[in-house]
């Protein structure tokens, strides 16, 4: 990507407005442009064939697509591929294309690290370098091989969406907008560890699912796990979302990770049935993918499924979410890591 030109991919149809207005181009020069970077996915100003050739110049000389193509793969046994994507500052960010029967998900990424710290988290151990731009995040998007499978977004990659809202916001209009990529709300879920002013925003500005992430209904336990506790209580979150209607267009989800003898007994299932009691809501069991130097190890399954049986049994719909890519760096940030060593290493 030239570096020297502002890019065009992950403008919004106002701010693309704004340039063609600067350029001195015809208003509805905007929504050509914008056809040709999110529907026709072309790769230069120089196939947006029904701008004018002035048009296409004056454009060309500030401006530029704005396309990064992912610097390497790995590809899973189960069809799950990470993608890592090299920002312009020589950081890295991953981002997870999961095909799974009829449905093809996008996991992508909001920040390069992250300031949360969350124990079991690899992208937490990077710290935090940057927010994404809405060009980098759409750019995940828009580069990757499988463009055109993909059924589902969801921003659970490395970073807190809600600490880098306004890109974030961007992005998803541009995904949902009539101007973008059309997608329903209804196939795009962000996740936040649960800052509850960027939540709330995010609950009135978009229509896209939420998913907390919970892994212990104890407070005291979850400051361990999740620093961000300190600063975010899980329980004024619950009491703050029980002001939403989730029981129609929009759902509300929590990811809760089992660790072996630390939050998988019946006890953690009771208190996430009473934390949870009055709000339309799922809970979404997952795997731990085990990471270096942390001393958490997965559950097994069979207290997986009682696990849930428990909570749905008790009126609170759960899941166990398969796991995918588990023989290749499958958990967050850990691609990311290794090539940041590597290029230490050299």
């Amino acid at each position: 990507m030239d570096t020297s030109k502002e890019p065009l991919l992950g403008k919004t149809l106002l701010e693309l407005q704004l340039i063609t207005q600067q350029l001195g181009m015809p208003r509805f020069a905007a929504k050509q442009i914008a056809s040709w970077l999110y529907d026709k996915k072309v790769s230069s100003i120089d196939e947006m064939t029904n701008l004018s050739l002035k048009a296409r110049e004056v454009l060309c000389q500030q401006y530029t697509v704005g396309a990064t193509a992912p610097v390497e793969s790995q590809r899973s046994s189960d069809g799950t591929v990470k993608y890592l994507f090299r920002t312009e500052d020589g950081n890295f960010i991953e981002t997870v294309y999961i095909p799974d029967d009829d449905r093809a998900t996008l996991c992508v990424s909001s920040q390069v690290g992250c300031k949360m710290n969350c124990l079991f988290c690899m992208t937490g151990k990077q710290g935090y370098a940057a927010n994404l731009t809405t060009n980098q995040i759409i750019n995940q998007v828009f580069s990757i091989p499988e463009r055109d499978k993909l059924t589902n977004i969801v921003f659970m990659g490395m970073g807190e969406p809600m600490d880098n809202l306004d890109n974030v916001l961007k992005a998803l209009d541009i995904l949902t907008g009539s101007y973008g990529y059309q997608w329903s709300p209804k196939r795009i879920t962000v996740s936040s560890v649960g800052l509850k002013k960027g939540i709330e925003r995010f609950l009135n500005e978009s229509d896209c699912h939420l998913a907390i992430s919970l892994h212990s209904p104890f407070p005291a336990q979850r400051r361990e796990l999740m620093p961000a506790e300190k600063a975010y209580s899980i329980v004024d979150l619950i009491e703050m979302l029980k002001n939403y209607d989730f029981s129609h267009q929009r759902r509300l989800s929590f990811e809760y990770i089992l660790f072996k003898g630390v939050n998988d007994s019946t006890v953690y299932a009771k208190e996430l049935v009473r934390l949870l009691h009055g709000l339309e809501c799922r809970v979404n069991l997952i795997r731990f993918h085990a990471i270096p130097n942390v001393p958490l190890e997965g559950t097994d399954m069979d207290t997986m499924i009682s696990f849930r049986d428990y909570l749905t049994n008790h009126g609170v719909f759960s899941t166990i979410r398969a796991s995918r890519g588990e023989d290749i760096f499958a958990a967050c940030g850990m691609l990311s890591t290794a090539e940041k060593q590597k290029l230490k290493n050299q």
